[in-house]
């Protein structure tokens, strides 16, 4: 498969006071529909390499070739552009809009990219449908569980039918059943083709991924793929 995701080389600097390294000559290489968790204790680098990732940092040496376009040296507009077309966020905190039903929280970044009213009810009643909120679309948050709230902030994340799906604590918030659901969700997802990134600090949680990388002091630790995982857990 070819990679959707290439860092190469890639190294992140903080200059507070005194210069602190984030993340120390990283490789990675992510092929299209792999289903890849991101693991380490605080400060390991997870969450600076989710921002890179994600568009919203640059490295500070390397690059980052996102579908095969070098990513790491563009404009504040230009990686907004990328963030709108090509990725979709979920959060720990789900960052749904209260007063808004589940379709128009769901259309939100389609309204913003200027699609028609139709066309937007149509795509956020069948985002809505597959991730299992069909009888739901006329709620608004405080109607839902936590589990619930987290499929809106899903289907709204794959509306603009992003390249990578970028999780970052999908199950924080949530309690141990309701966070297996939504590890369904994500298998089915991951399934369909959808390439999914997911930052966890829980072992059962990132052994739904296919592969798990585990980040120290900045660098890659380890790199298992479920093959072994599977493996180990069978003795």
């Amino acid at each position: 498969m070819k990679p959707v995701i290439h860092l190469e080389s890639v190294t992140k600097t903080y200059h507070v006071g005194v210069g602190v390294t984030a993340l120390d000559n990283v490789d990675l290489v992510v092929p299209e529909g792999q289903y890849l968790a991101i693991m380490g204790s605080s400060g390991s680098g997870k969450s600076t390499m989710l921002n890179l990732l994600g568009c919203l940092d640059r490295p500070s040496l390397g690059k980052y070739y996102l579908g095969g376009d070098d990513v790491s040296t563009l404009t504040d507009n230009q990686l907004s552009e990328i963030r709108n077309t090509r990725l979709g966020f979920v959060f720990q905190s789900f960052n749904l809009i209260p007063w808004m039903t589940v379709t128009q929280n769901i259309e939100m970044p389609l309204f913003y990219k200027g699609v028609h009213r139709r066309q937007r009810r149509m795509k956020s009643a069948e985002l809505g449908e597959m991730v299992g909120l069909g009888d739901r679309l006329e709620h608004r948050p405080p109607q839902l569980s936590g589990g619930q709230m987290q499929r809106v902030a899903i289907a709204r994340a794959l509306s603009n039918d992003p390249m990578v799906l970028l999780a970052d604590e999908p199950t924080g918030n949530l309690d141990t059943q309701t966070g297996e659901e939504i590890m369904g969700v994500f298998a089915d997802l991951n399934q369909r083709g959808r390439t999914i990134l997911m930052v966890t600090h829980e072992p059962p949680i990132a052994a739904h991924a296919d592969r798990v990388i585990s980040l120290r002091d900045g660098r890659v630790e380890s790199d298992v793929s479920d093959y072994y995982l599977r493996d180990e857990s069978h003795g």
